[in-house]
């Protein structure tokens, strides 16, 4: 089974990039994604319905802002998209689909800089990383969760090209990698770094000026962790840089 998480940066604009094509190009049977930006209503038929799958969305309540959504080959057993808080519910950042005893979450994590690049967003953000961590212990009593998504953070300094001019943005500050580290704590399994420890240069977003993308001057931020019984599963966890249409590129593992 292979599952694939992607920050599209507006669905609407991935879908003039090459979204269709990829969705069925990669032997792809669950697709999660972040920053859809758009309520279902604007996305044309062949994206909302694409042949041969099921979607689910989540979008925030503020228009062109956030959402998540989940596309399957095989339809969800049961999908949930509230953490029961109304001040992360109306963002739209948070949706599970449940495929038999296997969890699949979609995330989007705040960003902490807030308008001003002022780093105001944080508290928000850590207090909505608590509520997740709360709402997916549950999950795991269930069964293997997979936690997708944009985690708009960069846990160590091998997950980001230039940690020291960065130690005091929001992305890369401790006390965000903290949560991080804490996740590990308590036994998640970052997937693709425990099947790539020590390569340097993986990166899953870049600014969209100056070439960083072509010189490879990124951030990894988006991540698949995976609770103790999931992570037994994982057989494989991959980034595809090559992959356009966003600023940030799909992730993803092949678990049996």
């Amino acid at each position: 089974m292979r599952i694939v998480s992607w920050n599209v940066n507006g669905l609407r604009a991935c879908a003039k990039k090459g979204f269709l094509d990829f969705l069925n190009a990669k032997n792809i049977d669950v697709l999660c994604l972040q920053e859809v930006r758009a309520f279902p209503e604007q996305l044309t038929k062949e994206v909302l319905e694409p042949k041969g799958w099921h979607a689910v969305f989540s979008p925030a309540e503020r228009p062109g802002y956030s959402g998540v959504a989940i596309y399957s080959k095989k339809k969800p057993t049961k999908t949930v998209d509230s953490l029961g808080v109304k001040k992360f519910d109306e963002e739209g950042r948070f949706l599970v689909a449940k495929f038999g005893r296997l969890s699949l979450a979609s995330i989007y994590f705040p960003n902490g800089s807030g308008k001003d690049r002022d780093n105001s967003r944080v508290p928000y953000k850590l207090d909505f990383c608590d509520q997740v961590l709360k709402q997916i212990k549950q999950l795991e009593k269930t069964g293997p969760v997979l936690v997708t998504g944009d985690y708009n953070t960069a846990h160590h300094e091998i997950d980001i090209a230039r940690p020291k001019s960065n130690k005091k943005s929001s992305g890369f500050l401790m006390v965000e990698r903290e949560v991080l580290s804490n996740w590990e704590k308590e036994g998640w399994v970052d997937t693709f770094r425990s099947l790539h420890p020590g390569e340097p240069d993986h990166y899953t977003w870049w600014r969209q000026f100056g070439g960083m993308r072509e010189a490879n001057v990124g951030w990894r931020i988006d991540y698949i962790m995976a609770s103790k019984s999931a992570s037994k599963r994982i057989r494989d966890a991959f980034i595809w840089p090559e992959v356009m249409g966003s600023d940030h590129c799909p992730i993803g593992v092949d678990i049996e």
